[in-house]
């Protein structure tokens, strides 16, 4: 598995140091993006203060977290999300997963546990209806994210991709996207990885608009959200 990844993340880089590989949608996408952002954090700006608030007021601790995400082309950023979890959220799951194996091996495979012991109460409600990761339209006006794209990874997440890492690294890391959309957790990794493939194969900007409208119907029904 590691060896396909490596073979195809390598074949991809060679292709980014000669300039071969820019980000899918290019220019069209990128200012659709950015147009969009501004307008979203300009018309939820009272519900970003309200929410900043409540994670501030409720637990002790910052109100934003930034996690170190891989990006296009292989960069690295800080996907930003209101804060969700407790401070000293490390520490707390490798306690937890030492003493439930089953625990341990449902965050080997998905990377996510179904109940996590790190999430505070308002983390469990902004979780639930996706309002954590409302600071990341700033990551789309930064550059770093997109609109709709493949969910962001950290680096040990991409081997789970194997040789379709190459897509991967071909866009900005969406807000929304395929797997969103479909079921999020409910979905299996192979099935977010193939999601995340084939939306990159078949790109188009009115099939990020689609997406986006199917993203509203789904946030508020909360499929898939933990």
């Amino acid at each position: 598995m590691k060896s396909a990844t490596r073979s195809a993340s390598s074949a991809f880089f060679s292709a980014v140091e000669s300039g071969k590989s820019p980000p899918i949608g290019g220019g069209l996408k990128r200012s659709f993006d950015v147009s969009m952002a501004l307008l979203a954090l300009i018309f939820l700006s009272p519900i970003f203060l309200m929410l900043m608030l409540l994670v501030k007021l409720t637990d002790r601790g910052p109100a934003f977290y930034g996690h170190r995400r891989i990006g296009h082309n292989g960069q690295t950023f800080r996907c930003l999300k209101f804060r969700t979890m407790v401070v000293d959220g490390d520490r707390v799951l490798q306690a937890y997963i030492r003493a439930n194996p089953k625990a341990e091996e449902e965050w080997r495979t998905t990377r996510k546990l179904q109940n996590d012991p790190r999430v505070t109460v308002i983390g469990s409600v902004l979780r639930k209806l996706s309002l954590d990761e409302l600071p990341q339209l700033i990551n789309i006006i930064r550059g770093d994210m997109s609109i709709v794209g493949p969910r962001p990874v950290v680096e040990d997440e991409l081997e789970m991709y194997e040789s379709s890492a190459v897509y991967y690294l071909q866009s900005r890391p969406g807000l929304t996207g395929l797997w969103q959309i479909s079921g999020r957790n409910d979905v299996s990794y192979e099935s977010r990885v193939a999601f995340d493939t084939h939306y990159v194969k078949n790109w188009s900007l009115v099939r990020d608009v689609v997406i986006i409208a199917k993203t509203i119907p789904a946030v508020c029904l909360s499929r898939g959200s933990y």
